[in-house]
C-alpha cells in the first residue's frame, strides 16, 4: 500500500472535498550502491559543513533562505506552514480548462487523491461532473514546502493530481534553431509527406502501457543474476565497449528512407507481395547465372581457338594437331549455339 503524503481538501467555489494524497507512481529503476572496491563495503553519504569540512549531525541541520550572497534567513517547518496555513492543506481549484489545452511539456509528477472523512459522495459528484464536461481543473497546492500549479484530472474511478511546471520553467522555442512550420516552408515535398503519413498509419496502435517495459533494467538484472550464479559477485571485468552501429547515416535521400521504412512497421506484407518479390529475386538470380555461364562459355571458346591456332601454326593441318583443331572448332560451335539459345530464351 502506498504511503499517504497528507490529508486536505479540494476546494472549488464553496464546495470542499476532503481527500488524502498518495503518490501515483512507484520507482522500478535500477539502483546502485556506492562501494569500496577493496572491501565491498558500502560507502555512506556524509553531511559536512562546506566551510569547515566537519561532519554535521541531523539535529543541527535547518532550512535557510538565501536573501543575499552567503546571507540566510533560517525558517523552521512550523514557520513555513504557519505563513500560509490554508494553502498547505488545500487543492484550490482556480479554473476549469479543456484537457487538450495543457501541453505535455507542463506535466510533472502525478498523485492520486482519495476521499476522506465520509466525503465519497461529493468526491464522486466532482469526478462525474468533470468527466461530463471534458474539463480538467487548474489548481494551486503546496507540497513539500513548495507551491505548485497542478491539474486535477478524472482518471477512471480516481481523481488524479498532476503537478505542473510554471510557465517560466518551460524553455521558449525561440532559443532553438528549428525548421519553419508548414511542409512547403520546410522544403518537404507532397510525396514525402504522403509516405510519412502512410508510415504513421502503418505503425498506429492503441495505447497499452503493458506492451512496453524497461529493457535496460531487464538486462542489468539478468547480468546480476548471471554473476551471482557464477560466483563472480566481486569481480570487476574489463569489457570492450561495443561499436555503435550507424543506421541509415549515409542515406541522404529522405524518400529512399521512407520507402525502406514502409512495410517494416506493425503490419506484414501480403503473401502475394512476398511471392512476387521472391519470383523477381529468383529471375534476377537466373539472369545473373546465365550471364555468367555465357561469359564462361565465351572465355572457353576463345581459349580453345587460341590453342587451335597455335597448334596449326606449329604442327600444320595434319596429324594429331589437325584433329585437335577440328574437335575444338566443333566444341566452340556447339557452345556458341547453346549460348545463343540461352540469350534468346532470356
Amino acid at each position: 500500500m502506498a504511503h499517504m503524503i497528507w490529508k486536505g481538501a479540494i476546494s472549488f467555489g464553496l464546495v470542499h472535498v476532503p481527500v488524502q494524497l498518495y503518490p501515483a507512481t512507484k520507482s522500478e529503476k535500477v539502483g546502485f550502491n556506492l562501494l569500496d572496491k577493496r572491501t565491498i563495503d558500502p560507502v555512506g553519504y556524509k553531511q559536512i559543513n562546506k566551510r569547515t569540512g566537519k561532519d554535521v549531525t541531523r539535529d543541527n541541520i535547518v532550512r535557510g533562505f538565501e536573501y543575499e550572497k552567503d546571507k540566510y534567513v533560517v525558517l523552521t517547518d512550523e514557520e513555513i506552514r504557519a505563513a500560509n496555513p490554508e494553502s498547505t492543506q488545500t487543492v484550490d481549484i482556480l479554473a476549469f480548462v479543456d484537457a487538450p489545452d495543457i501541453s505535455f511539456l507542463y506535466l510533472d509528477t502525478p498523485y492520486f487523491l482519495t476521499p476522506d472523512r465520509k466525503g465519497e459522495k461529493v468526491y464522486a459528484l466532482l469526478r462525474e461532473a468533470m468527466k461530463s464536461s471534458g474539463k480538467v481543473g487548474v489548481a494551486s497546492v503546496v507540497l513539500h514546502n513548495k507551491q505548485h500549479l497542478a491539474a486535477l484530472i478524472p482518471v477512471g474511478p480516481v481523481l488524479a493530481l498532476n503537478t505542473l511546471r510554471w510557465a517560466d520553467e518551460v524553455r521558449d522555442f525561440d532559443e532553438f534553431k528549428l525548421p519553419a512550420e508548414g511542409a512547403k516552408a520546410a522544403g518537404v515535398s507532397a510525396r514525402e509527406l504522403d509516405m510519412a503519413q502512410k508510415l504513421i498509419d502503418d505503425m498506429s496502435d492503441t495505447w497499452d502501457p503493458s506492451k512496453y517495459h524497461d529493457t535496460f533494467r531487464d538486462d542489468i538484472m539478468a547480468l546480476v543474476e548471471r554473476k551471482v550464479r557464477e560466483g563472480k559477485t566481486e569481480e570487476i571485468a574489463d569489457i570492450e565497449a561495443p561499436r555503435e552501429s550507424r543506421q541509415s547515416a549515409d542515406i541522404l535521400d529522405l524518400s529512399e528512407l521512407l520507402k525502406r521504412s514502409l512495410g517494416r512497421g506493425k503490419s506484414k506484407p501480403a503473401a502475394g507481395s512476398r511471392k512476387r518479390a521472391t519470383d523477381d529475386e529468383a529471375a534476377d538470380d537466373n539472369a545473373d547465372a546465365e550471364e555468367d555461364s555465357s561469359g564462361s562459355t565465351a572465355s572457353r571458346k576463345k581459349a580453345r581457338t587460341t590453342r587451335s591456332t597455335r597448334t596449326s601454326r606449329s604442327g600444320g593441318s595434319g596429324g594429331s594437331g589437325g584433329s585437335s583443331s577440328s574437335g575444338s572448332g566443333r566444341t566452340a560451335s556447339k557452345s556458341t549455339t547453346a549460348a545463343r539459345k540461352r540469350r534468346a530464351a532470356a
